[in-house]
Protein backbone atom coordinates (compact mmCIF):
# COMPACT_ATOMS: atom_id res chain seq x y z
CA UNK A 1 0.00 0.00 0.00
CA UNK A 2 1.32 3.55 -1.42
CA UNK A 3 0.68 6.54 1.09
CA UNK A 4 1.62 9.89 0.97
CA UNK A 5 1.09 11.83 4.40
CA UNK A 6 2.62 15.39 4.95
CA UNK A 7 3.76 15.55 8.90
CA UNK A 8 5.45 18.64 9.96
CA UNK A 9 7.91 16.81 12.52
CA UNK A 10 9.15 13.29 12.11
CA UNK A 11 11.37 11.63 14.37
CA UNK A 12 12.77 8.22 12.88
CA UNK A 13 13.42 6.13 15.85
CA UNK A 14 11.86 5.02 19.24
CA UNK A 15 15.25 4.94 21.38
CA UNK A 16 15.88 7.10 24.63
CA UNK A 17 16.96 10.78 22.31
CA UNK A 18 14.23 10.12 20.12
CA UNK A 19 11.37 9.54 22.65
CA UNK A 20 12.77 12.23 25.21
CA UNK A 21 12.37 14.37 22.07
CA UNK A 22 9.06 13.52 21.35
CA UNK A 23 8.26 14.15 25.24
CA UNK A 24 9.61 17.48 25.25
CA UNK A 25 7.60 18.76 21.83
CA UNK A 26 4.42 16.63 23.27
CA UNK A 27 4.83 18.72 26.58
CA UNK A 28 4.72 22.18 24.56
CA UNK A 29 2.05 21.04 22.31
CA UNK A 30 4.36 20.31 18.88
CA UNK A 31 2.67 17.81 16.91
CA UNK A 32 5.35 15.11 15.73
CA UNK A 33 4.86 11.37 14.88
CA UNK A 34 8.07 8.80 15.18
CA UNK A 35 8.48 6.05 13.35
CA UNK A 36 10.28 2.96 14.89
CA UNK A 37 11.43 -0.22 13.15
CA UNK A 38 10.28 -2.49 15.73
CA UNK A 39 6.97 -4.60 15.02
CA UNK A 40 5.60 -3.18 19.09
CA UNK A 41 7.87 -1.94 22.70
CA UNK A 42 8.21 -5.67 23.71
CA UNK A 43 9.52 -6.74 19.87
CA UNK A 44 13.31 -7.73 21.64
CA UNK A 45 15.03 -7.05 24.84
CA UNK A 46 16.06 -3.74 25.30
CA UNK A 47 19.72 -4.57 26.74
CA UNK A 48 20.90 -4.26 29.94
CA UNK A 49 21.47 -1.67 33.26
CA UNK A 50 22.48 2.20 32.35
CA UNK A 51 24.02 4.80 34.54
CA UNK A 52 22.64 7.75 34.36
CA UNK A 53 24.53 11.06 35.29
CA UNK A 54 23.48 14.04 36.88
CA UNK A 55 24.79 16.05 34.25
CA UNK A 56 23.40 15.01 31.43
CA UNK A 57 21.18 12.54 31.58
CA UNK A 58 18.55 13.23 34.48
CA UNK A 59 18.74 17.07 32.78
CA UNK A 60 17.32 15.94 30.24
CA UNK A 61 14.97 13.56 32.27
CA UNK A 62 14.05 17.08 34.39
CA UNK A 63 13.39 18.62 31.17
CA UNK A 64 10.71 16.20 29.91
CA UNK A 65 9.34 16.20 33.60
CA UNK A 66 10.07 12.21 34.01
CA UNK A 67 12.48 12.65 37.11
CA UNK A 68 10.47 11.55 39.47
CA UNK A 69 9.54 8.70 37.51
CA UNK A 70 13.28 8.07 36.80
CA UNK A 71 13.66 7.62 40.43
CA UNK A 72 11.36 5.33 40.79
CA UNK A 73 13.08 2.66 38.39
CA UNK A 74 16.34 2.37 40.47
CA UNK A 75 18.29 -0.07 41.14
CA UNK A 76 19.52 0.97 44.66
CA UNK A 77 23.79 -0.04 45.18
CA UNK A 78 24.03 -0.55 41.55
CA UNK A 79 26.48 2.21 41.53
CA UNK A 80 29.03 0.18 43.11
CA UNK A 81 32.39 -0.82 41.11
CA UNK A 82 35.30 -3.48 41.75
CA UNK A 83 38.52 -3.80 39.36
CA UNK A 84 39.95 -7.31 39.47
CA UNK A 85 43.06 -8.34 38.57
CA UNK A 86 43.08 -11.60 36.32
CA UNK A 87 44.12 -13.41 39.21
CA UNK A 88 40.49 -12.31 40.53
CA UNK A 89 42.74 -9.89 43.40
CA UNK A 90 40.51 -6.71 44.26
CA UNK A 91 42.15 -3.82 43.18
CA UNK A 92 39.59 -1.34 43.58
CA UNK A 93 36.23 -1.21 44.94
CA UNK A 94 33.92 1.66 45.74
CA UNK A 95 30.23 1.55 47.26
CA UNK A 96 27.19 2.62 46.58
CA UNK A 97 26.20 4.79 49.43
CA UNK A 98 23.21 6.26 47.35
CA UNK A 99 24.64 10.03 46.78
CA UNK A 100 26.36 9.19 43.54
CA UNK A 101 25.76 11.02 40.36
CA UNK A 102 25.22 7.69 38.05
CA UNK A 103 22.28 5.82 39.44
CA UNK A 104 21.77 2.91 37.30
CA UNK A 105 18.09 1.91 35.44
CA UNK A 106 17.44 -0.69 33.25
CA UNK A 107 16.89 0.43 29.91
CA UNK A 108 13.68 -1.32 29.21
CA UNK A 109 12.33 0.54 32.21
CA UNK A 110 13.47 3.88 31.13
CA UNK A 111 12.26 3.09 27.88
CA UNK A 112 8.98 2.33 29.21
CA UNK A 113 8.07 5.71 31.43
CA UNK A 114 9.32 7.56 28.03
CA UNK A 115 7.04 5.49 25.66
CA UNK A 116 4.12 5.48 28.39
CA UNK A 117 4.34 9.82 28.70
CA UNK A 118 3.97 10.14 24.68
CA UNK A 119 0.04 9.72 22.50
CA UNK A 120 0.09 5.99 21.31
CA UNK A 121 -0.71 7.29 18.41
CA UNK A 122 1.99 9.79 18.16
CA UNK A 123 4.52 6.18 17.58
CA UNK A 124 3.69 4.09 14.52
CA UNK A 125 5.44 0.71 14.92
CA UNK A 126 6.92 -1.63 12.08
CA UNK A 127 7.97 1.48 10.43
CA UNK A 128 11.78 0.66 9.35
CA UNK A 129 13.00 3.26 6.80
CA UNK A 130 14.40 1.90 3.26
CA UNK A 131 15.32 5.22 1.87
CA UNK A 132 15.58 9.20 2.65
CA UNK A 133 14.98 11.89 0.10
CA UNK A 134 15.45 15.44 -0.38
CA UNK A 135 12.85 17.55 -1.87
CA UNK A 136 14.02 20.93 -1.91
CA UNK A 137 12.89 23.49 -0.11
CA UNK A 138 13.67 21.94 3.44
CA UNK A 139 11.40 19.39 2.79
CA UNK A 140 12.42 15.63 2.49
CA UNK A 141 10.50 11.96 2.03
CA UNK A 142 11.11 8.96 3.88
CA UNK A 143 10.12 5.38 2.50
CA UNK A 144 9.62 2.42 4.83
CA UNK A 145 9.74 -0.90 4.16
CA UNK A 146 6.54 -1.83 4.44
CA UNK A 147 5.25 0.34 1.66
CA UNK A 148 4.52 3.54 3.06
CA UNK A 149 6.01 6.89 2.43
CA UNK A 150 5.62 9.91 4.51
CA UNK A 151 6.75 13.79 3.45
CA UNK A 152 7.99 15.85 6.08
CA UNK A 153 8.77 19.43 7.11
CA UNK A 154 11.46 18.49 9.36
CA UNK A 155 13.45 14.98 9.28
CA UNK A 156 14.91 14.02 13.07
CA UNK A 157 17.37 11.11 12.65
CA UNK A 158 17.60 9.37 16.31
CA UNK A 159 18.27 6.01 13.74
CA UNK A 160 21.13 4.61 15.28
CA UNK A 161 25.10 3.82 14.06
CA UNK A 162 23.79 3.16 10.68
CA UNK A 163 21.19 6.09 10.44
CA UNK A 164 19.84 6.31 6.84
CA UNK A 165 18.91 9.83 7.94
CA UNK A 166 22.92 10.62 8.14
CA UNK A 167 23.34 10.13 4.47
CA UNK A 168 21.15 13.69 3.75
CA UNK A 169 24.09 15.42 5.92
CA UNK A 170 27.22 14.05 5.65
CA UNK A 171 28.98 10.73 4.05
CA UNK A 172 30.65 9.96 7.22
CA UNK A 173 29.66 6.21 8.09
CA UNK A 174 30.76 3.79 11.08
CA UNK A 175 34.35 2.04 11.46
CA UNK A 176 35.52 -0.53 13.24
CA UNK A 177 37.69 0.10 16.23
CA UNK A 178 38.98 -3.26 16.36
CA UNK A 179 37.32 -4.26 19.09
CA UNK A 180 34.23 -6.42 19.97
CA UNK A 181 31.87 -7.40 23.06
CA UNK A 182 30.45 -10.89 23.03
CA UNK A 183 27.67 -10.68 24.98
CA UNK A 184 26.09 -13.48 27.26
CA UNK A 185 24.35 -14.31 31.18
CA UNK A 186 24.12 -15.89 33.89
CA UNK A 187 21.18 -16.80 35.80
CA UNK A 188 19.84 -16.94 39.45
CA UNK A 189 23.65 -16.15 39.78
CA UNK A 190 23.67 -16.04 43.76
CA UNK A 191 22.70 -19.33 43.56
CA UNK A 192 24.62 -21.59 41.01
CA UNK A 193 27.68 -19.38 40.85
CA UNK A 194 28.31 -17.75 43.77
CA UNK A 195 32.03 -17.07 43.38
CA UNK A 196 31.48 -15.35 39.92
CA UNK A 197 28.43 -13.46 41.97
CA UNK A 198 30.77 -12.77 44.83
CA UNK A 199 33.48 -11.46 42.34
CA UNK A 200 30.72 -9.47 40.63
CA UNK A 201 29.67 -7.64 43.85
CA UNK A 202 26.50 -5.74 44.45
CA UNK A 203 27.08 -3.39 40.41
CA UNK A 204 29.91 -3.39 38.06
CA UNK A 205 32.93 -5.24 37.67
CA UNK A 206 35.96 -4.47 35.75
CA UNK A 207 38.63 -6.67 34.88
CA UNK A 208 40.74 -5.64 32.08
CA UNK A 209 44.28 -6.31 30.14
CA UNK A 210 45.66 -5.45 27.08
CA UNK A 211 43.01 -5.84 24.19
CA UNK A 212 40.95 -7.80 26.33
CA UNK A 213 38.58 -7.92 29.36
CA UNK A 214 35.72 -9.11 31.13
CA UNK A 215 32.64 -6.48 32.21
CA UNK A 216 30.07 -7.62 34.17
CA UNK A 217 26.77 -5.80 36.15
CA UNK A 218 24.52 -7.31 38.52
CA UNK A 219 20.71 -6.85 37.37
CA UNK A 220 17.71 -6.68 39.58
CA UNK A 221 16.44 -10.35 38.82
CA UNK A 222 19.86 -11.40 40.67
CA UNK A 223 21.04 -12.44 36.24
CA UNK A 224 25.06 -11.30 35.55
CA UNK A 225 25.30 -9.45 32.54
CA UNK A 226 28.79 -10.20 30.97
CA UNK A 227 30.33 -8.57 27.96
CA UNK A 228 33.80 -10.48 27.11
CA UNK A 229 35.53 -7.98 25.08
CA UNK A 230 38.47 -8.88 22.38
CA UNK A 231 40.76 -6.90 20.02
CA UNK A 232 40.03 -8.65 17.42
CA UNK A 233 39.07 -8.75 13.28
CA UNK A 234 35.71 -9.10 12.60
CA UNK A 235 37.01 -12.49 10.66
CA UNK A 236 37.76 -14.02 14.08
CA UNK A 237 34.39 -13.69 14.75
CA UNK A 238 32.96 -14.31 11.38
CA UNK A 239 34.04 -18.20 11.41
CA UNK A 240 32.56 -18.84 14.86
CA UNK A 241 29.12 -20.62 14.80
CA UNK A 242 27.50 -18.30 17.62
CA UNK A 243 24.58 -20.56 17.70
CA UNK A 244 26.85 -23.46 18.90
CA UNK A 245 26.81 -21.87 22.67
CA UNK A 246 29.06 -23.85 24.18
CA UNK A 247 31.66 -24.38 21.67
CA UNK A 248 32.04 -20.20 20.84
CA UNK A 249 32.02 -19.76 24.15
CA UNK A 250 34.96 -22.05 24.42
CA UNK A 251 36.74 -20.71 22.27
CA UNK A 252 36.06 -17.25 23.54
CA UNK A 253 37.35 -18.32 27.31
CA UNK A 254 40.15 -19.85 25.62
CA UNK A 255 41.82 -16.51 25.04
CA UNK A 256 41.48 -15.77 28.93
CA UNK A 257 43.73 -19.05 30.15
CA UNK A 258 45.12 -18.94 32.76
CA UNK A 259 42.42 -16.40 34.39
CA UNK A 260 40.92 -17.09 37.66
CA UNK A 261 38.21 -19.41 37.18
CA UNK A 262 34.98 -17.59 39.10
CA UNK A 263 36.12 -14.71 36.15
CA UNK A 264 36.10 -17.58 33.36
CA UNK A 265 32.38 -18.87 34.68
CA UNK A 266 31.17 -15.79 33.21
CA UNK A 267 32.11 -17.17 30.05
CA UNK A 268 32.39 -20.75 29.76
CA UNK A 269 28.93 -20.79 31.62
CA UNK A 270 26.61 -18.78 29.93
CA UNK A 271 23.51 -19.46 29.58
CA UNK A 272 22.13 -17.47 26.79
CA UNK A 273 23.63 -17.51 22.99
CA UNK A 274 25.90 -15.27 23.02
CA UNK A 275 26.01 -12.56 21.02
CA UNK A 276 29.00 -10.14 18.86
CA UNK A 277 28.42 -6.60 19.23
CA UNK A 278 31.63 -4.76 17.32
CA UNK A 279 32.41 -1.80 18.35
CA UNK A 280 32.08 0.97 15.39
CA UNK A 281 32.68 5.00 15.82
CA UNK A 282 32.19 7.70 13.74
CA UNK A 283 34.52 10.53 13.34
CA UNK A 284 35.35 12.72 16.53
CA UNK A 285 35.25 15.60 14.88
CA UNK A 286 32.39 14.80 12.91
CA UNK A 287 30.17 17.75 11.70
CA UNK A 288 28.04 18.97 8.91
CA UNK A 289 26.29 22.11 6.97
CA UNK A 290 23.33 23.42 7.52
CA UNK A 291 20.68 21.82 5.86
CA UNK A 292 16.61 23.04 5.65
CA UNK A 293 14.91 20.54 7.04
CA UNK A 294 17.05 17.34 8.72
CA UNK A 295 18.90 16.90 11.70
CA UNK A 296 20.36 13.97 13.95
CA UNK A 297 20.59 13.18 17.78
CA UNK A 298 22.26 9.91 19.73
CA UNK A 299 24.42 7.48 18.05
CA UNK A 300 23.46 8.72 14.57
CA UNK A 301 24.78 11.99 15.16
CA UNK A 302 28.25 10.91 17.01
CA UNK A 303 28.35 7.00 17.22
CA UNK A 304 31.25 6.80 19.85
CA UNK A 305 33.08 3.20 21.69
CA UNK A 306 31.10 3.04 24.78
CA UNK A 307 32.17 4.92 27.93
CA UNK A 308 28.90 5.34 29.48
CA UNK A 309 27.86 8.40 27.87
CA UNK A 310 26.05 6.75 24.78
CA UNK A 311 22.36 6.72 26.29
CA UNK A 312 23.01 10.40 28.43
CA UNK A 313 23.62 11.67 25.36
CA UNK A 314 21.14 10.71 23.39
CA UNK A 315 18.80 11.84 25.90
CA UNK A 316 20.48 15.29 26.33
CA UNK A 317 20.28 15.33 22.35
CA UNK A 318 16.72 14.77 22.35
CA UNK A 319 15.55 17.44 25.35
CA UNK A 320 18.33 19.96 24.14
CA UNK A 321 16.61 19.92 20.57
CA UNK A 322 13.11 19.91 22.12
CA UNK A 323 13.75 23.18 23.86
CA UNK A 324 15.05 24.52 20.37
CA UNK A 325 12.09 23.87 18.48
CA UNK A 326 9.77 24.86 21.36
CA UNK A 327 11.66 28.21 21.99
CA UNK A 328 11.46 28.82 17.98
CA UNK A 329 8.60 27.07 16.46
CA UNK A 330 8.24 29.70 13.85
CA UNK A 331 11.73 29.55 12.77
CA UNK A 332 12.83 25.98 12.82
CA UNK A 333 16.48 26.91 10.67
CA UNK A 334 17.36 29.19 13.59
CA UNK A 335 16.42 26.17 16.02
CA UNK A 336 18.70 23.63 14.43
CA UNK A 337 21.34 25.68 13.77
CA UNK A 338 21.58 26.78 17.57
CA UNK A 339 21.27 22.79 18.53
CA UNK A 340 23.85 21.58 16.12
CA UNK A 341 26.52 24.53 17.17
CA UNK A 342 26.26 23.01 20.76
CA UNK A 343 26.01 19.58 19.42
CA UNK A 344 28.94 19.35 17.89
CA UNK A 345 30.73 20.46 20.44
CA UNK A 346 29.92 18.48 23.07
CA UNK A 347 29.67 15.49 20.80
CA UNK A 348 33.51 16.21 19.80
CA UNK A 349 34.30 16.61 23.62
CA UNK A 350 32.79 13.26 24.58
CA UNK A 351 33.65 11.56 21.66
CA UNK A 352 37.26 11.93 22.50
CA UNK A 353 36.89 11.28 25.81
CA UNK A 354 35.02 7.93 25.15
CA UNK A 355 38.62 7.07 22.88
CA UNK A 356 40.42 7.74 26.30
CA UNK A 357 38.55 5.76 27.90
CA UNK A 358 38.72 2.84 25.79
CA UNK A 359 42.32 3.58 26.01
CA UNK A 360 42.22 3.17 29.75
CA UNK A 361 40.30 -0.50 29.77
CA UNK A 362 41.72 -1.90 26.89
CA UNK A 363 45.49 -0.37 26.63
CA UNK A 364 49.20 -1.33 26.86
CA UNK A 365 48.97 -0.27 31.09
CA UNK A 366 45.57 -1.91 31.84
CA UNK A 367 44.60 -2.55 34.39
CA UNK A 368 46.67 0.12 35.99
CA UNK A 369 45.45 2.47 33.53
CA UNK A 370 42.08 2.00 35.33
CA UNK A 371 43.35 2.17 39.37
CA UNK A 372 44.20 5.16 38.12
CA UNK A 373 41.39 6.40 36.52
CA UNK A 374 39.52 5.59 39.61
CA UNK A 375 41.54 7.21 41.81
CA UNK A 376 40.98 10.83 39.28
CA UNK A 377 38.89 10.27 36.92
CA UNK A 378 39.18 13.34 35.18
CA UNK A 379 40.19 13.98 31.63
CA UNK A 380 44.31 13.87 31.06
Amino acid sequence: MNQSNLTPITIIGAGLGGLVLARVLHMNGIAAIVYEAEASPMARSQGGMLDIHDHNGQIALKVAGLHDKFQEIIFHGAQASRVLDKDGKVLHADTDDGTGGRPEVRRGELRRILLESIPAENIRWGHKVATVTSLGGGQHSATFTNGTTITTRLLIGADGAWSKVRSLLCQDKPTYTGTTFIETYLHEADTHYQTSAEAVGAGSLFVTAPGKGILAHREPDGSLHTYIALNKPTEWFAEMDLSNKDAALSRIAAEFSGWAPELTTLITKGETTPVARPLHTLPAEIKWERIPGVTLLGDAAHLMVPSGEGANLAMYDGAELGKAIAANPDNIEAALQAYEKDLFIRSSAEAKEAIRMHQILFGDNAPQSLLEFFRNPGPA
